[in-house]
């Protein structure tokens, strides 16, 4: 039954209405993965007796005929999703002992789809890092490794837990969330399929705020048809949620077709950088070749602003994060550290001291700095400005192309600690992935080739707002020219 382990959501959707296997065999193959696997640090929680509760159910469901897609199907949940009576940390000391009394809308949605839950992944901070290595519980393990290194690599932020989850065979699929490339930049450095649907597709309520503007929930999976199946089940319309758009979910596993004919892909000089891999270079232009061949046209386009996207990022996620994260005081909820005879200033400030990670500390820090009197004009209401060019520029191109490919990351994975010291050099890793988070489009990173260490490198496709279907079109067509089919050498069983 080790095999079942290796399959894709969409034939283990399949085998299990043909009877051809339970959802109790397919999450037990899961959980066994899972326990082999504790040296990659997935998991910070394990719900592995709840899942076998839940296998249960789902193959009474799958045998009175009520399920649907996901039924029966073991899931991993970022650990900034609020879930019922399960402790939710967001990666952070502050929330460490956090169980929540509600369930957020899109694990409420899957979980009403008859999913598993086995348990919620480790994540950077409060989502704040590019490889999950803020992490409180301590840095997860990317699966892929240079064999003749041996070194532990990083698997991207701030989901990595999710992707190395799914790249590591130890859920079927997985849910994260990005802010400013934190589902596509993991999938590319494990080579996933990382989605991150248009803003307001998938509720936000009740998932652990980092910046109220940007953050996106969306899936990490194995196969762009995968990807389409679970957004189809994490997608509505919730009044709970002010920035929930009231829109029609479509079928999304309808539109992958892999044929492009009178299409046009938009192919954005910007993104070409100064000292970026050759690998990368090729790989774009491969891609291109190979979406021309399923019969779309290549286009060369510019966006204009695209230099400007990741210091505005930076200016803009910080300060609504130095808002949301005001609430972590020690007075209502989390982590409390009150000095002897302090006050409740010294309250407020050795609660933080100590909650909050370095990391987190810094980002808050830029954003009540951008957010203060004399430089909220300067910089704050400037970005937002900048952010505005940003999303013109794609609604202009998106008027003569029907979607844009670029590179995913500038880099494969690199080894943990390397750039932990440099925090300019890590937030550069999001230098493809934060425009699509600043206009709100989605955006898919594709795996699509190795580079010359034989590590995963994945490629982006962005379309227009509320238009996943056509990027998963593209991004369908594109998998198949790829044939991708690497995987992890699983050392971590040896």
């Amino acid at each position: 039954m080790s095999d079942l382990t290796k399959l894709t959501i969409a034939q283990a959707r399949d085998g299990l209405k043909t009877r051809d296997f339970t959802s109790l065999e397919l999450t037990e193959a899961n959980i066994r993965a899972a326990e082999a696997a504790t040296e990659l640090n997935i998991y910070i929680t394990e719900t592995y007796d709840l899942a076998l509760q839940q296998a249960k159910l789902a193959d009474d469901r799958l045998a009175d005929g009520s399920a649907a897609d996901l039924t029966g199907i073991p899931l991993a949940i970022k650990d900034l999703f609020c879930t019922k009576g399960i402790k939710t940390t967001a990666g952070s000391h502050m929330l460490d002992e956090f169980i929540p009394t509600y369930e957020s809308t899109v694990t409420a949605n899957l979980f009403r789809d008859g999913a598993i839950l086995l348990g919620k992944t480790n994540m950077d901070e409060f989502a704040m890092g590019s490889s999950n290595e803020t992490s409180f519980f301590g840095p997860v393990i990317n699966p892929w490794r240079v064999e003749k290194e041996g070194k532990n690599l990083v698997p991207g932020g701030s989901s990595g837990g999710s992707a190395a989850a799914v790249a590591a065979r130890t859920a079927l699929g997985a849910i994260g969330t990005d802010t400013g490339g934190s589902i596509r930049q993991p999938g590319s450095l494990t080579g996933t399929v990382g989605l991150k649907p248009s803003y307001g597709r998938c509720s936000r309520w009740g998932v652990i705020a980092f910046a109220s503007s940007l953050d996106h929930p969306g899936p990490i999976t194995r196969t762009v048809r995968d990807a389409a199946i679970m957004l189809s089940s994490m997608a509505s319309y919730d009044e709970k949620d002010s920035t929930s758009v009231e829109r029609k979910v479509p079928d999304y596993e309808a539109e992958l077709t892999g044929d492009l004919k009178g299409m046009t892909i938009g192919v954005p000089r910007e993104y070409r950088l100064e000292g970026m891999a050759d690998e990368i270079e090729k790989l774009w232009s491969a891609g291109a070749d190979w979406l021309r061949d399923a019969g779309a046209t290549i286009k060369d386009i510019s966006l204009p602003h695209t230099k400007y996207a990741l210091p505005a990022y930076y200016i803009v996620a910080p300060a609504e994060a130095s808002s949301n994260l005001a609430r972590y005081d020690g007075v209502r909820y989390g982590l409390r550290e009150m000095p002897q005879g302090g006050d409740l200033d010294a309250m407020y400030e050795a609660t933080r001291a100590a909650g909050f990670g370095a990391e987190t500390r810094r980002r808050l820090i830029i954003g009540t700095y951008v957010l203060s009197a004399g430089y909220y004009d300067a910089y704050y209401l400037k970005a937002q400005r900048v952010r505005q060019r940003i999303a013109e520029d794609f609604n202009s191109a998106f008027k003569d192309v029907d979607a844009i490919l670029t590179p995913t990351a500038p880099n494969a994975a690199f080894p943990i600690g390397d750039k932990m010291d440099d925090p300019i050099a890590m937030y550069l890793n999001d230098i493809f992935t934060v425009p699509a988070d600043m206009a709100g489009i989605p955006a898919i990173s594709v795996p699509a080739g190795l580079d010359n260490q034989g590590l995963p490198l994945g490629l982006q496709i962005m379309g227009p707002a509320f238009e996943e279907g056509v990027v998963l079109k593209v991004a369908y067509a594109l998998e198949k020219a790829a044939a991708f089919d690497a995987v992890p050498k699983e050392w971590w069983k040896a």
